[in-house]
């Protein structure tokens, strides 16, 4: 089994519960993925570098001074403090970008009616997974940053779920994997006001019955979506609960709202 783990950004934006999260990450026995995002702390970058976040839809719009700022932020200051971290509790880890051995290419979102500058769309047939087995098989732990590439020598924002989302595809052919989505809630909530009101399994009658009903909110819906769009495409497992739970979550006794 591998695990490709994807960890939200209100974790990655408080060092206390992000420390908690690598321990219990490091201690996960056998081959797993970490990847990151860190929205939060490129705005507050961004805002000191006089680059103010423009967002459409809840969509961050990239302009070339932005895809600067979340380069430095996503690639280099959260990605290697979280590699350090993870050394230090005894997780040899290794950080990457999609541009890594190229190993996720992307293509620049097209202008519609909105144009959301330099961020990449993935095509997961087109992911170059050979590297990260070499890596997963010597005993490495990968962390991706939510940052791919266009083959022409540009860096692209890439959502973190997607990529998250793609890599367990792409992986699948070559291991049972498990995609696990984590974050401040312990899954997916009936009353998204009470944290115990976690929906602990859900397919697709489910998912459409919730819908109808108006159960979903506008956070949850992608990382449902991402997670249906794995299960259709060979990833034997969806799993989306809280970071504290992540440990718990590699097990078959699991926590949080799992997805088949």
């Amino acid at each position: 089994m591998v695990y490709v783990i994807k960890v939200g950004g209100n974790v990655i934006d408080n060092p206390v519960l992000l420390e908690k999260f690598l321990a219990d990450f490091a201690k996960i026995p056998g081959k797993k993925i970490l990847i990151h995002g860190g929205g939060k702390i490129a705005t507050r970058i961004g805002d000191k570098l006089g680059i103010t976040a423009n967002y459409v839809d809840g969509r961050r719009i990239t302009d070339a001074a932005t895809i600067d700022v979340v380069t430095m932020v996503y690639g280099g200051l959260v990605n290697k403090q979280i590699v350090a971290k993870l050394q230090a509790v005894g997780c040899n880890a290794i950080g990457l970008t999609g541009a890594d051995a190229n190993i996720i290419p992307a293509s620049k979102r097209p202008v519609k009616e909105i144009d959301y500058g330099f961020v990449g769309d993935i095509a997961t047939a087109d992911l170059q997974v050979d590297p990260v087995k070499l890596l997963l098989d010597a005993g490495l732990t990968p962390v991706f940053s939510p940052l791919t590439h266009d083959g022409k020598g540009q860096i692209l924002n890439t959502n973190a779920d997607t990529i998250a989302s793609s890599l367990a595809i792409a992986l699948s052919g070559s291991y049972a994997v498990r995609l696990i989505y984590c974050f401040e809630k312990k899954g997916v909530l009936r009353n998204a006001a009470d944290d115990d009101s976690v929906i602990n399994l859900i397919n697709r009658e489910i998912y459409q019955t919730l819908l109808a009903e108006g159960v979903l909110t506008d956070g949850i819906l992608p990382k449902l979506q991402n997670a249906f769009s794995a299960i259709e495409s060979g990833v034997k497992e969806v799993l989306i609960g809280h970071a504290d739970d992540v440990r718990k979550n590699t097990t078959d006794a699991v926590a949080g709202t799992l997805i088949c």
